[in-house]
């Protein structure tokens, strides 16, 4: 693993304005970066990124069994004692998931490790599915990388296979979110567009147009009655909102389903160390008021249970000058982690988190982002990557 310079295109803002990739640059900060590149050996990503992934996502599995039977860790979790017999059944049922991504620490040496798992609504997705191939491709027939590089990308493909297995034939998928919000927008659209090569029609509607029905099925705007639901939003703020109670008992298949609650939930990375003690690909954590926290002295990370883009985590690390560095937010009302500090590797000047997705319970490609600070949060750039063997 390796980041290197490369040329940036002239004209790729309007290469992503054409395809639809319309969050390339937010709040006129760039967010696609392709002034660099991460090259990496077919070897590395099988052995060190991609078995790794399929290793852990087993592991999170058999912890959502071992939550799913224990009231007291899904109220540990903060998950509402009103969800917690219907995340039960939820996962008994087997109830389908779609994708999620792992944010991993890797830099080339050691065995990645696990930060935490995006499990119920991710984002970043088009750029690595999409964007990022077109870069590849368009770079190779530039000559600028070999004309034999590859890249660890099967999202695209692997989400269409995915919805043909949810939707079981020809049918109607429904896709809900914040529509106003930009990337959650093309998300929502990229995803419906998946849906729509997999053989089904879609709608997109805003969260705050579903209906429920005498019978318990969410419905539409036009009163249609939702067979499938793709929400981009999250769960843990469904069940805290008037609406979802009805989570409990619809008749409407959601997606993700609400066993995904103890998985989108860093209460998750205690629970995946109880469990697997020393797993290479895994870092000590506790819930915050275990006395094993003492364990990981003082170089620590305290992470709220619900937060996102590295909101309300602080690092605690008597080499750094202030001791702590700590970014705010609305989260840590819910409970805490202490997790061990590990360090994102820095190449050059800049800390590299790597995203490996998984998609319908499989490995299928990595996004990588780069922050100059050592919390990656809303600031990150995505940069994208190749293997080349040569």
């Amino acid at each position: 693993m390796k980041r290197v310079r490369m040329p940036e295109r002239a004209d790729w803002k309007a290469d992503a304005d054409a395809c639809g990739f319309n969050v390339h640059t937010m709040d006129g900060r760039r967010y696609w970066d392709e002034r660099y590149a991460y090259a990496f050996r077919m070897s590395e990503i099988e052995t060190m990124v991609e078995d790794p992934t399929a290793e852990l996502l087993s592991l999170c599995y058999s912890a959502v069994a071992e939550i799913s039977n224990s009231p007291a860790l899904m109220s540990k979790m903060a998950i509402p004692e009103d969800f917690q017999s219907a995340v039960a059944r939820s996962w008994r049922n087997r109830d389908k998931d779609l994708y999620g991504r792992f944010d991993l620490a890797y830099d080339g040496s050691g065995p990645a490790k696990l930060f935490e798992f995006n499990a119920d609504t991710p984002t970043s997705l088009f750029e690595a599915a999409v964007f990022q191939w077109y870069w590849l491709e368009d770079m190779k027939t530039r000559g600028n990388i070999p004309a034999g590089a590859d890249q660890f990308n099967s999202v695209h493909e692997r989400l269409i296979a995915a919805f043909r297995l949810l939707a079981g034939g020809p049918t109607t998928l429904h896709f809900a979110g914040l529509l106003d919000v930009a990337e959650d927008r093309m998300t929502l659209e990229y995803l419906a567009d998946c849906a729509v090569q997999a053989g089904c029609a879609t709608k997109l509607l805003e969260m705050n147009d579903l209906g429920i029905d005498e019978d318990e099925w969410l419905t539409d705007l036009g009163d249609q009655r939702i067979n499938t639901l793709f929400k981009l939003y999250p769960l843990e703020d469904m069940v805290r909102e008037p609406f979802g109670k009805h989570l409990v008992t619809t008749r409407t298949r959601m997606v993700e389903p609400l066993w995904k609650l103890t998985l989108s939930n860093k209460g998750l990375m205690p629970v995946l160390w109880d469990m697997f003690p020393g797993h290479p690909n895994l870092l000590p954590a506790f819930f915050h008021d275990d006395p094993r926290v003492s364990s990981l002295g003082d170089r620590h990370v305290i992470k709220p249970l619900l937060s996102r883009e590295g909101a309300n985590i602080t690092m605690v690390d008597p080499a750094m000058a202030t001791g702590t560095l700590s970014v705010e937010g609305p989260y840590g009302e819910e409970g805490h982690i202490v997790q061990a500090l590990h360090m994102l590797p820095r190449f050059d000047d800049v800390w590299t988190l790597i995203g490996s997705w998984v998609v319908a319970g499989q490995p299928a490609g990595i996004g990588i982002r780069e922050d100059d600070t050592s919390i990656t949060g809303e600031t990150a750039r995505f940069v994208p990557h190749y293997i080349d063997d040569a």
